[in-house]
């Protein structure tokens, strides 16, 4: 197959050193949710799907260097950003945000919570390679990761969850395509308590009229019943797609005034 070699290959798989990785030599003719890479591991080159992410947390290395190095994804920054300048705003003390982190993967994002000063951050994501990938990159990010399905959550989840009074939910480039669905963020937002902060981003596509994700729809019924505060949103690029052109998601930080109800998801 051929492939398009980029400037950032040097060295083997680790976190220290440069893993080899190539994109397609054609890739306008692969769309967001079919892009891959190809990486060298053992001396052979394996393709590996974007969203293929059990594949690409379980080499160490992989996703800040393709994600992060190659393709400059600004969603972490950005969302610490637009929840930082929030709290600020309302003179919250950072220290006191108890941060549920939805689709978590291997820790970037809890970092960046950190950063902004989270004391008490539990991540949870579908995955059990992202959360032995947080483990292994990170160890001191989160207090408590937990693997579970948000869309079959049993009594004694919601419980154990309910335990950590979460006044904040962080979701970062995980909403659509079939990662995180609509009723999967619905269970995770009514986890936080009313008047606790909401901090997502999705892809513009998923909040205009051409949305096929079900997101367009609970976001605005969220807003129209009253149930979240809209209080900043930003366009921002993203990341780079494997063509170089900038990928454009939203940033959107409000504070949540109720549950969802039952049946407002689509």
């Amino acid at each position: 197959m051929a492939n398009r070699r980029l400037p950032h290959e040097n060295g083997g798989p680790s976190m220290n050193n440069k893993l080899q990785i190539r994109l397609p030599e054609h890739p306008e003719r692969i769309d967001q949710d079919s892009e891959y890479c190809s990486v060298l591991l053992d001396g052979t080159w394996h393709d590996i799907r974007f969203h293929d992410y059990d594949r690409i947390f379980s080499i160490p290395g992989l996703y800040e260097q393709l994600f992060h190095d190659v393709l400059d994804c600004r969603s972490p920054d950005v969302v610490g950003k637009l929840l930082k300048e929030q709290i600020q705003a309302d003179d919250v003390d950072a220290s006191s945000l108890r941060v549920l982190d939805l689709g978590a993967g291997n820790g970037l994002v809890g970092e960046q919570l950190r950063t902004v000063g989270a004391q008490h951050l539990v991540g949870v994501d579908i995955l059990t390679e992202a959360s032995d990938a947080a483990l292994r990159d990170r160890p001191e990010v989160y207090d408590e990761y937990r693997v579970l399905d948000f869309t079959a959550l049993s009594e004694q989840d919601t419980a154990a969850l309910a335990r950590h009074e979460f006044n904040t939910l962080s979701c970062v480039a995980a909403l659509g395509y079939g990662d995180i669905p609509p009723a999967a963020f619905r269970s995770a937002f009514n986890l936080v308590g009313d008047g606790g902060w909401i901090a997502f981003t999705i892809k513009d596509r998923f909040l205009g009229d051409e949305d096929t994700s079900g997101f367009a729809r609970l976001i605005r019924r969220c807003q129209e019943a009253g149930v979240l505060e809209v209080r900043s949103s930003e366009r921002y690029r993203h990341r780079l797609d494997i063509k170089g052109d900038p990928l454009y998601y939203v940033a959107i930080v409000g504070v949540k005034k109720a549950d969802i109800p039952s049946g407002l998801e689509p």
